[in-house]
């Protein structure tokens, strides 16, 4: 029987976060700067406040100036939009960060959209989402979660070209980039969701999965391709045995195993490396507005 691999999301975000660490600590001792991430959180959302608490934990721990702003929930898109413009003048701000989702009361492509797109770090400026459609990656700031999931198919697969990739979910944070990712590594791609016909037999042909629909355990295992490479991006809650909520992907893990090659586990896959690839685009950042070269060492 086939022994599926877990792959370790935690140890390769540590790894490219001890990069990002020695990154930050040359920039200071060469050029004399800190490279500065703004976090702001509109409301009190327990989920986006341990997210960004997160974040700039991490932040901090790897060398990078923290400046965290929390609205309160009634705050309006006027005045988000003038805080955000406020940051894209402080030149000791090189990463802007707006949790989303916002209040409904606010628009958030009108808030990403105000976002400098030098400072962009969550890659969902329509420029930075141009450039990687249009051939520019090299470029544009890569959103988070979708780069973290292509440098662990990277690490798990010696060749990704020529592969047929199954990206399950058409979202503007995950979804569509993965696919734009995956097919500049030369993968075929299907771009499936609610409305795609027969979805178990679109997800049968991959030998790349990449699952992002936030729906707890839709893929079964018989949906699942002998040796494909499974990438679970979901994160979803459900009642546990005991009484208390247990973490699940989108994938159903235990079917999975002996089916699939290798798999992300929920939690402790993809999760650290969205971390880790806002830390990256942060540092990239900082060294673009300044005229230097992005750090060779951020792979």
């Amino acid at each position: 029987m086939l022994v599926t691999r877990r792959i370790d999301g935690k140890a390769r975000a540590a790894r490219l976060v001890a990069e990002i660490t020695a990154a930050t600590a040359a920039l200071q001792a060469a050029p004399g700067f800190v490279p500065g991430l703004a976090a702001v959180l509109v409301g009190d959302n327990p989920a986006s406040r341990s997210y960004v608490g997160s974040k700039g934990k991490a932040a901090t721990a790897a060398g990078i100036q923290g400046f965290q702003h929390r609205l309160p929930e009634a705050t309006s898109e006027a005045a988000l939009l003038a805080l955000i413009e406020e940051l894209n003048a402080d030149d000791r701000v090189d990463g802007i960060l707006v949790q989303l989702p916002l209040p409904r009361h606010i628009d958030p492509q009108r808030v990403i959209d105000v976002v400098d797109p030098a400072k962009d770090v969550d890659g969902f400026h329509p420029h930075n989402v141009g450039l990687l459609w249009s051939g520019g990656r090299a470029r544009a700031l890569i959103p988070c979660t979708p780069y973290g999931c292509l440098l662990l198919l990277e690490e798990t697969l010696p060749e990704l070209s020529g592969l047929e990739a199954v990206v399950l979910g058409r979202s503007n944070i995950v979804g569509k980039p993965m696919a734009a990712l995956l097919l500049a590594e030369n993968c075929t791609v299907t771009l499936a969701h609610s409305r795609s016909r027969d979805l178990p037999a679109l997800v049968r042909r991959a030998d790349v999965l990449v699952a992002a629909v936030g729906q707890p355990e839709l893929v079964r295992g018989g949906w699942i391709k002998p040796d494909a490479v499974v990438i679970d991006v979901g994160f979803n809650r459900v009642p546990g045995p005991d009484g208390t909520s247990k973490a699940v992907g989108d994938v159903a893990f235990a079917e999975a195993q002996g089916i699939a090659a290798a798999i992300t586990p929920v939690p402790g896959g993809v999760g650290p490396m969205t971390i880790a690839c806002l830390l990256r685009n942060t540092v990239i950042a900082a060294c673009r507005r300044r005229g230097r070269a992005d750090p060779q060492n951020l792979s």
